[in-house]
């Protein structure tokens, strides 16, 4: 184990030590960061979140050696916007990407070359840096793209809507398109595109074993379409009634649909073991910290031949995917390795996606920015009490007319049809109502009054993202 004392000394100096001379001991290395981020897993989808039918044995493992944060938020209910806030430290009232907004031929609004990612700071201090999985933040060739956002190598889905399928004719190794033989976007093919993105990140942490580095892994698993090769739905075929699912709501058909969902998430359960195991066996675990999350909430419930209720993946909370009730927006954070003293600890502090960047900035060395909207969460991985009460925010403006809520303390504000002229803020004791069944609103309207101004304070429009109807009425919204 390298001297993680020294490493603190040093880390809180801004410095790092010289190479040691022949002979001497070896001086210590910023540690390896691996961000591990599931594709709509919802609250419930873990074992050590109380899942009872889906296996996670390696998860799981990750939670009983580490942190596991029971209140912990992504940065927006769909993908694009909480990619965004994840990357930049920015909650999404303050983001350059607010919504999913394809642009042709293929990707997502480009997240501006202005915003400065994760990636960009810890390249900075000498990190190589990857990412391997689904991007969507900028087309082919855009300002967007993953190596004009700080990242050294990228394998993977640019495209989110290219992402619905695991057996896609094509992936993007940096600017480059490789096409996948044997593959045609069917119902199978030659090629699992999970499989593949997994093999590429493994090569990166065998390629830069010897040198800090920063895996960023968006895994496309859980996200519909239903698709995961025979060994892995052997698994559980037959363990429940499982209706087939004949495609009329969207994405692919599938004959067993629970067993292809549950296969699906162990598939991914034992791929995060494959990288914890590889860390290992390069004598890297000691220096890595390893964080498992989800961008956002379950999908909605039968769509695409999911089953949300069945398997309790919200885990009783309100609401799912594009949804700022906390079935949307919760998700889990499983905190391991380097930094993390606790073992099986639970974090009940609320905290959130916009924590991660600062969070990961102080662990490497980095600078952070003072302008950003969280707050390091290093000190929680260390046991002690973190940054107290303080006021998480998001808003979408599509869905449900437009949506926003902010939590302060226990108290969460939720308003929703925001583009209309009259809205209603609603209001939820979250320590006793965690399922956002009691609107206190018209009880307390004093303090539903004061997070509704709370919430036009975190507020910035934005031209192409408006929220209310005088921002979709001015030129710049146009």
């Amino acid at each position: 184990m390298r001297t993680l004392a020294l490493w603190a000394v040093l880390a809180t100096a801004g410095c790092v030590a010289p190479p040691p001379e022949s002979g001497a001991a070896r001086a210590p290395r910023r540690p390896n960061i691996v961000l591990i981020v599931a594709d709509d897993l919802g609250y419930g989808e873990l074992g050590c979140y109380g899942q009872q039918k889906i296996r996670t044995p390696r998860i799981d493992q990750l939670a009983a050696e580490g942190v596991r944060f029971t209140q912990f938020y992504a940065g927006a209910p769909v993908c694009a916007p909480s990619r965004c806030v994840l990357l930049t430290g920015k909650h999404n009232g303050h983001g350059a990407v607010r919504d999913n907004a394809e642009v042709k031929p293929e990707g997502q609004m480009a997240l501006p070359a202005e915003e400065v990612t994760l990636a960009e700071r810890l390249r900075e201090v000498g990190y190589r840096t990857g990412v391997f999985g689904k991007w969507g933040l900028g087309a082919p060739g855009s300002e967007g793209a993953p190596n004009a956002q700080g990242f050294d190598e990228f394998f993977g889905y640019l495209c989110q809507r290219e992402a619905h399928n695991f057996y896609p004719d094509h992936l993007w190794r940096n600017a480059e398109r490789v096409e996948l033989a044997g593959n045609s976007r069917g119902l199978t093919g030659a090629q699992y595109s999970h499989d593949l993105i997994v093999d590429a990140a493994l090569s990166f942490v065998r390629e830069h074993a010897d040198e800090p580095f920063l895996l960023y892994v968006p895994f496309t698993i859980p996200h519909l379409a239903l698709q995961v090769p025979e060994d892995s739905l052997a698994e559980y075929r037959g363990l429940w009634n499982d209706p087939p699912y004949d495609g009329t709501k969207g994405y692919l058909p599938h004959p067993t649909p629970r067993a292809a969902y549950a296969a699906m998430v162990t598939r991914m359960d034992r791929d995060v073991g494959r990288i914890v195991d590889l860390l290992a066996q390069l004598e890297l675990a000691d220096d890595t910290l390893i964080l498992f999350t989800s961008d956002n909430g379950p999908t909605y419930d039968r769509l695409g031949g999911s089953d949300s209720e069945f398997f309790a993946s919200a885990a009783g909370l309100r609401g799912l995917k594009g949804s700022v009730y906390e079935g949307g927006l919760r998700v889990p954070l499983v905190a391991r390795g380097f930094g993390v003293t606790p073992r099986g600890a639970s974090v009940d502090e609320p905290a959130a996606f916009w924590d991660l960047h600062p969070t990961l900035c102080e662990v490497a060395g980095a600078p952070v920015d003072a302008q950003l909207d969280g707050v390091s969460l290093r000190q929680v991985f260390n046991g002690r009490a973190g940054p107290g009460e303080r006021e998480l925010y998001w808003e979408l403006p599509s869905y449900a007319g437009g949506q926003q809520a902010l939590r302060r303390g226990d108290w969460k504000a939720v308003r929703r049809n925001t583009k209309k002229a009259e809205s209603r803020v609603e209001l939820y004791d979250l320590a006793s109502d965690p399922g956002e069944s009691r609107d206190l609103a018209s009880e307390r309207p004093e303090l539903a009054a004061e997070l509704l101004r709370a919430m036009a304070s975190a507020h910035r429009p934005h031209p192409r993202f408006p929220l209310f109807p005088e921002e979709a009425a001015s030129p710049a919204a146009k």
